[in-house]
């Protein structure tokens, strides 16, 4: 995280980077636990939490990477306060699969915006977009463990929310009758 000081000190450019390789290293260690504590009573159960662990690997990658784009779109927009850029002119965009190597989120803020809210919206996003893979994942190898990654996704995005409502809330003006 950086800052960069715009418009004579009036607001300034934060940029959230996230290390691909680190959501990674977090989604395997995720997925690692998952299947380690899966029952294996059956030979489709072992393979089930083969499946579970190996959420990094070769094919399954190119599912997890898919989820990690999406959510870190979400999160520019619902950064869009901070996030907002006019759209270029003849846009074009397509759904080739791009391996990023960061995901990157850049936003203007007001000067007095606080040093904590930015740090804590950092550790947010990460963990939700690990939370929203691993959840999305598992629906597919263990549906049964699902569901608590989908319960901390969903939190995560009200967290999200709140800390930007608690930092965009609502401001009041002075009345000045004349």
């Amino acid at each position: 995280m950086y800052y960069i000081y715009d418009n004579q000190d009036r607001t300034k450019t934060v940029v959230l980077t996230f290390l691909r390789s680190e959501l990674l290293s977090d989604l395997d260690q995720y997925g690692y636990v998952e299947g380690d504590v899966q029952k294996a009573d059956a030979e489709h159960l072992v393979h089930g939490r083969h499946q579970t662990q190996d959420i990094t690997q070769d094919g399954n990658i190119d599912i997890v990477t898919r989820r990690l784009d999406l959510k870190a779109a979400w999160c520019r927009e619902a950064l869009f306060p901070y996030t907002k850029s006019p759209v270029m002119d003849n846009v074009t965009l397509d759904d080739v699969l791009d391996n990023t190597e960061t995901y990157v989120i850049t936003m203007t803020v007001p000067a007095d915006f606080s040093e904590t809210t930015v740090e804590y919206l950092e550790q947010l996003i990460h963990n939700l977009l690990v939370w929203w893979a691993l959840y999305y994942w598992l629906s597919i190898t263990k549906p049964e463990g699902a569901e608590k990654w989908l319960a901390l996704a969903q939190d995560g995005e009200k967290e999200i929310k709140g800390a930007l409502a608690r930092v965009c809330g609502r401001r009041r003006r002075p009345l000045r009758p004349f």
